[in-house]
């Protein structure tokens, strides 16, 4: 689930590194503080993490600077055989630098009242992940349409089996509702989209997951952040650490959060003392339930509906910053798309996710609270419909522009660079689709006579890449 700004992808369990987190110091350390040792764990000397020798390319606790590629590339014009060493040895190297790097962060951890215990025997065992790597730093060359994403997200067999698990589990889902005021459906729609019903919750150790990206990954602080909470997880008894498991950025459980989010919002439903969100689905549901809560949720209002617009529509107006109540809304001219009564909005936006030509909703404060769970539109839009789904609604009514083909990231920041060179600013091109691009896109489609949705296309990309005409 829950992590900045991104979705993970479910990880599957690599295999495990040859080298582990054995420091002797960290060891020696932990037997002291075990002991009761008067220094405590700040008399401990730690290693200067930026100037390991079998390490280079880790940086230091707190850096912000992205750290160098973890696989050195083959050397120009030799063989396989080289390769595959050059590989090994850059592993080899990684594992032993992040077995010191533990030692570092697992005084830190002492100093911020994790118990000896659990660094000694959770963090000391923590194993390298180079696929953990591998997946922080993929980055999918064309970015998926929003047809294509609900086509998997809400399909007629992700329905069925939330319809089924809905009934199964009715009791605990409707106790868990019924408490913090998220509809059973839309705590079995997140469910669904985050693990498909607990099937597929990852399988990475989460202390090997978030110690690889502490070490080594792109965002260092926040990794940092979560493994320590990851292990006072450990600490508190809600979880043993190898059954602690997830996917390759951290996210845990049935409904995939993060050790931040758990320790703030994890609850203990069947009250057997452990807040599980693994095995326990009353503390899924309950623990769900009260993130979203705590997010925002409005118990007195849905999160939207889709709705046709009026002819001369201001697309430059479809956007989730632009609100009003879905009166006003109405006023205008706008209409749910099987013509019953707009619901009742306090703070309504109209959002097309595939421009003009795809259909229209109209979303209110719990679409964005969505959000908060996972920060992509069409994340969000897909919990809203399967949950409009399994409580028995229509699915999308308007048809998607299936014709049109996405661009990919570079193409897109093509698009930006050519917007910026004709005065159309888009901001520093960096291949993603945000609201400064939608803008600029707008008045360049302004200046050619068409509509004006901010919609990226093939057609426009062309057209912007073609020589301007001099006047």
């Amino acid at each position: 689930m829950h992590y900045p700004n991104t979705h993970p992808p479910i990880g599957q369990q690599p295999r495990r590194a040859t080298v582990t987190g054995r420091v002797p110091w960290l060891a020696l350390a932990c037997s002291l503080a075990l002991a009761g040792c008067a220094t405590g764990p700040a008399a401990v000397k730690q290693p200067a993490p930026l100037t390991l020798p079998a390490s280079p390319s880790a940086p230091s606790p707190g850096s912000t600077v992205p750290p160098s590629e973890p696989f050195a590339a083959a050397p120009t014009g030799t063989g396989s055989g080289a390769a595959v060493a050059s590989t090994v040895s850059t592993d080899a190297a990684h594992a032993q630098g992040f077995a010191q790097w533990l030692g570092v962060f697992g005084a830190h951890a002492l100093a911020a009242g994790i118990r000896p215990e659990t660094v000694r025997d959770v963090l000391g065992q923590a194993q390298w992940q180079p696929r953990v790597i591998e997946l922080d730093r993929s980055q999918p060359e064309f970015t998926r349409t929003p047809w294509a994403y609900l086509d998997s997200a809400v399909s007629p067999q992700r329905v069925a089996q939330g319809l089924a698990q809905l009934e199964l589990h009715r009791t605990t889902l409707e106790a868990a509702a019924k408490r913090y005021g998220v509809p059973a459906t839309v705590l079995t729609a997140i469910w669904g989209i985050e693990s498909n019903y607990g099937s597929n919750f990852g399988n990475f150790r989460t202390v090997d997951a978030l110690a690889t990206l502490a070490y080594e990954g792109r965002r260092h602080d926040w990794a940092r952040t979560q493994l320590l909470a990851a292990l006072r997880i450990i600490d508190n008894g809600d979880i043993a650490p190898d059954a602690m498991v997830g996917s390759w950025a951290g996210a845990m459980g049935h409904t995939q959060f993060i050790p931040t989010v758990f320790l703030a919002h994890a609850v203990d439903a069947d009250g057997d003392g452990r807040r599980d969100i693994w095995g326990s689905i009353a503390d899924v549901a309950a623990s769900t339930a009260q993130f979203v809560a705590a997010e925002g949720w409005l118990t007195h209002e849905t999160w939207g509906t889709e709705v046709r617009l009026p002819s001369g529509f201001d697309h430059a107006r479809a956007e989730l910053t632009v609100r009003q109540s879905a009166a006003q809304w109405a006023g205008e001219g706008v209409r749910t798309a099987d013509g019953s009564p707009l619901p009742s909005l306090a703070s309504a936006s109209i959002f097309e996710p595939a421009g003009a030509r795809g259909p229209a909703f109209m979303v209110g404060q719990n679409f964005r609270t969505i959000l908060r769970y996972n920060n992509s539109t069409s994340y969000a839009l897909a919990v809203a419909l399967l949950s409009q789904r399994l409580g028995g609604g229509a699915g999308v009514a308007a048809d998607w522009p299936r014709d049109v083909q996405p661009l990919s990231r570079e193409q897109t920041r093509q698009l930006q660079t050519a917007l910026n060179a004709r005065g159309y600013d888009t901001g520093a091109p960096d291949g993603v689709l945000g609201p400064a691009t939608r803008a600029g896109l707008r008045r360049y489609q302004q200046s050619l006579g068409l509509v004006a949705d901010g919609y990226p296309t093939l057609d426009l990309l062309q057209s912007l890449l073609r020589p301007a005409a001099v006047p």
